[in-house]
């Protein structure tokens, strides 16, 4: 030890720590840097994979930041970058409304044409705060035509600051910046619950209100301004507004069909077709096949209807005695709605009959319980048919053909085993784009009625500025 060399035990450690030391630095300076890039958003980097998407980070922090179920800890693995990019699937994006495709403008009408119907009492407000709860739709067969609900909820939490998910509509308070004006009656629910007279009274409450609509509508600046063409009037169900319609036809009808009105005042060029509210429960983790749905084809609901609903009592009589056929008569009553769910999910083909209009729930329930659905309704009219090709997923069949002895059934054994899986994997893919839920979900039904919407809106403005061509020399004759 005299000759002053460092015993080798010595330099050893020396040389660990330094590599130690080395070997945090080297650490510190690259997750420096690249946090450095991922703060400086480069679209290089980015764009080329070099760094995780920034909703990733969210999530990495939601884990963080949420509370641990400790009783759950060495029972589950930790989660790994496969569960993330799963969560980060299906995190809702943050609404930001200056991206939004529709600007939205909604009349702030008394409580007694919305909220009002529900049982709601307002006090200083004409809404309700929706952010510390919702008030409840009315069930049953009312739920199937509640589309103007969804819609008004919709607009009511497009500015919340917290709001996730998407918003493809945004309410805006200038009326002058909008594309559409929403007119927020529940004419359906209004229709449903209140269109009988009382003893005391000379009209119903449901006839009122839409005389009251109308008086209100035609004195507001924005209905002066463009005749009404811009404005949006939800009447899902085939009798609502059924006093009001014929003075408010320049308007965008939001609708289930078209089978009770006059094509000169609801058409499919200025109108929207909306799906609805299926009343049977959802197929959920559904993974039936071909073989293990016993039932070929099923109908359950009225069979003697008036108007081109006399087509369900002749295929009554065409197919009660085939083999694996449900043909029968049911309400919703008395268990109703289970037996229907359970028949749906055992059948491999649903009925959708024209009853006293074109459309009924029935398709949609089908669609949820992806029974393949068979359509046999000359007239209708499909929700989203500009962008959705129903012969994916359903068999179209004429009337006159249905009504061929044997026609239909031959039809349908025809349809082999890979086609049918083809069209129930097809059912899957577009169930939730007929679900009405709050909050919205992305393109659902409430966000695809609203992007059906706002392929009209090129249309209500060429006719806008159509009609303002001779507007200053109109103002300047005698």
């Amino acid at each position: 030890m005299g000759d002053g060399r460092i015993p080798h035990s010595v330099g050893f450690e020396r040389r660990r720590y330094l590599f130690c030391l080395f070997t945090v630095s080297v650490f510190v300076f690259v997750f420096s840097w690249f946090f450095f890039l991922q703060s400086a958003g480069s679209p290089h980097f980015i764009e080329h994979g070099f760094l995780p998407d920034k909703k990733l980070f969210s999530v990495v922090d939601n884990f963080k930041s949420t509370p641990r179920d400790l009783s759950k800890e060495h029972h589950e693995s930790p989660p790994t970058i496969a569960t993330i990019q799963d969560e980060v699937k299906e995190q809702p994006s943050a609404c930001e409304p200056n991206k939004t495709t529709l600007k939205v403008f909604m009349y702030d009408l008394p409580s007694e044409f919305h909220f009002g119907l529900l049982g709601w009492k307002g006090t200083d407000s004409v809404w309700p705060d929706i952010s510390n709860g919702v008030p409840d739709y009315p069930g049953g067969l009312n739920l199937q035509h509640s589309t103007e609900y969804w819609l008004t909820l919709d607009l009511l939490s497009s500015r919340f600051s917290n709001r996730r998910g998407p918003c493809n509509a945004v309410r805006v308070d200038n009326s002058s910046k909008a594309d559409i004006i929403f007119v927020p009656f529940f004419s359906s629910l209004s229709y449903n619950r209140y269109s009988k007279v009382n003893p005391k009274e000379k009209v119903s409450l449901n006839r009122a209100l839409q005389d009251k609509l109308v008086a209100y509508l035609r004195v507001q600046h924005e209905w002066k301004r463009s005749g009404g063409r811009d404005h949006v009037i939800l009447a899902h169900h085939p009798n609502s507004m059924l006093d009001a319609r014929m003075k408010l036809w320049p308007c965008m009808f939001i609708l289930s069909d078209f089978g009770r009105y006059p094509p000169n005042v609801a058409n499919i060029d200025k109108d929207i077709i909306a799906p609805y509210k299926h009343v049977i429960r959802n197929y959920d983790n559904d993974s039936s096949t071909f073989d293990s749905r016993p039932i070929l084809l099923y109908f359950q609901g009225a069979i003697y209807r008036k108007d081109g609903g006399y087509i369900r009592q002749e295929l009554y009589y065409i197919l009660k005695d085939e083999k694996d056929v449900h043909f029968s008569f049911g309400s919703i009553r008395g268990g109703g709605i289970n037996q229907a769910t359970k028949g749906m999910h055992s059948s491999k083909f649903c009925l959708n009959i024209a009853g006293d209009t074109p459309s009924s729930n029935r398709l949609f329930d089908a669609i949820a319980s992806h029974c393949v659905p068979v359509i046999i309704s000359d007239e209708i009219e499909l929700p989203y048919e500009d962008v959705l090709d129903y012969s994916e997923f359903c068999i179209f069949v004429r009337t006159s053909d249905a009504l061929k002895e044997g026609f239909l059934i031959k039809l349908v054994r025809s349809i082999t085993k890979e086609e049918w899986m083809k069209m129930w994997e097809r059912l899957k893919e577009i169930e939730h784009h007929f679900e009405y839920q709050y909050p919205s979900q992305g393109d659902d039904a409430v966000q695809m009625i609203w992007k059906a919407v706002s392929r009209k809106v090129p249309s209500i403005r060429l006719k806008l500025n159509r009609s303002n061509r001779f507007r200053r020399s109109m103002v300047q004759m005698p």
